[in-house]
């Protein structure tokens, strides 16, 4: 017999009744994100979730994921973990619409140096109150302990989210899209999700922290980085039968990702002088930290959903009403031209 002292788990920097608590005091907060499908808790190898209760005639599952990337180092330095949850649901929701597809469930992957209850659970407070503006249900997911992964304080965070539409309602529809349609953007809440490294890199040479004041504007800067990420999934399902097709604008810009929706042979002609630019963005290019260019391909530059809409008042008015009504400004930023051509003209910045 060996007369070592056995090592446990704990010691190796798991502590697996300390998960098995965080998984009880989430419990309530997946609960709170029930809708019609649901059927099950949270504790089971996997989720259930009831396809026929919903009514579908003929089903598509659509799936996506997402993380929240380096807007973690933001909540970790201002030690504010609750946005970055909703973030991450909005970021995999708003995919989703883009399809048309109502999102029936959602998942997340936590990876943490070692838990912390109470930081973790603000995580999940997030994501729960995202999943609910979305009507979506935390169904499940996973906690991994991993020390010999992670630095200390360091930690990772991934959704995934899987929806539902009717095939004869998939978009885009390419076939019904054709020059002369609008290009309509609906306002973002800020940076959302994305190109927060290169916002990182400008603060940094212009030796701002996020306790400071974004100059000429007298907002708090880790306030603008943390604003968080607007889910546009109610309003754009009820438009979606007057739209041909929908673009979440992410990584690439308001060009890059609207050409991920165009049928071929078709390209645009977008002015969007008139659209605010979020003070975070308006400053470093105006102050010349990043050009004009680079920011239209990094940033969503205050427009965080396009859709193409016919060219007719009614259609156009339809359009618009579900997202006044949820108190979400519209533009009508340009249209849609035959051929390959994509132009986007911002006179605020110098950029034709």
């Amino acid at each position: 017999m060996s007369n070592k002292t056995p090592i446990t788990y704990a010691q190796s920097g798991v502590d697996i009744e300390a998960g098995d608590d965080f998984v009880r005091d989430l419990a309530p907060l997946a609960a709170a994100t029930r809708r019609s499908g649901s059927m099950d808790q949270i504790g089971g190898f996997g989720g259930l979730f009831d396809l026929k209760a919903i009514g579908m005639r003929d089903p598509i599952l659509v799936a996506g994921c997402d993380g929240v990337g380096s807007k973690l180092d933001i909540a970790e330095a201002l030690n504010n973990f609750e946005t970055i949850g909703f973030d991450l649901v909005a970021m995999c929701v708003n995919d989703l619409l883009c399809q048309n597809a109502q999102t029936l469930f959602f998942l997340d992957y936590l990876a943490v140096n070692k838990l912390n209850p109470a930081q973790n659970l603000e995580m999940v407070k997030g994501i729960s109150a995202a999943c609910i503006e979305a009507n979506c249900q935390l169904i499940g997911g996973e906690t991994a302990e991993l020390p010999t992964l992670y630095a200390s304080g360091k930690f990772d965070l991934a959704g995934f989210a899987t929806g539902v539409v009717e095939r004869d309602e998939v978009l885009p529809r390419f076939d019904s899209m054709k020059a002369g349609q609008r290009v309509m953007g609906v306002a973002s809440s800020g940076p959302h999700s994305n190109g927060y490294s290169l916002l990182q890199r400008v603060l940094k040479e212009a030796h701002l922290g996020m306790n400071d004041d974004l100059p000429g504007t007298g907002h708090n800067i880790g306030k603008l980085m943390l604003e968080p990420t607007r889910i546009y999934v109610k309003p754009a399902l009820e438009a979606a039968k007057y739209v041909h097709g929908y673009a979440h604008i992410t990584g690439g810009g308001l060009a890059g990702n609207l050409k991920r929706v165009l049928a071929k042979g078709l390209g645009f002609d977008l002015d969007v002088s008139l659209v605010p630019t979020p003070d975070l963005f308006n400053w470093a290019v105006k102050e010349g930290w990043v050009s004009a260019q680079e920011a239209f391909r990094v940033w969503n530059m205050g427009i965080g959903l396009v859709a193409i809409v016919d060219d007719d008042a009614q259609a156009l008015g339809n359009f618009r009403k579900p997202f006044a009504d949820a108190g979400f400004q519209v533009y009508d930023l340009g249209v849609i031209t035959d051929g390959d051509a994509q132009n986007v003209i911002d006179t605020k910045f110098g950029l034709k």
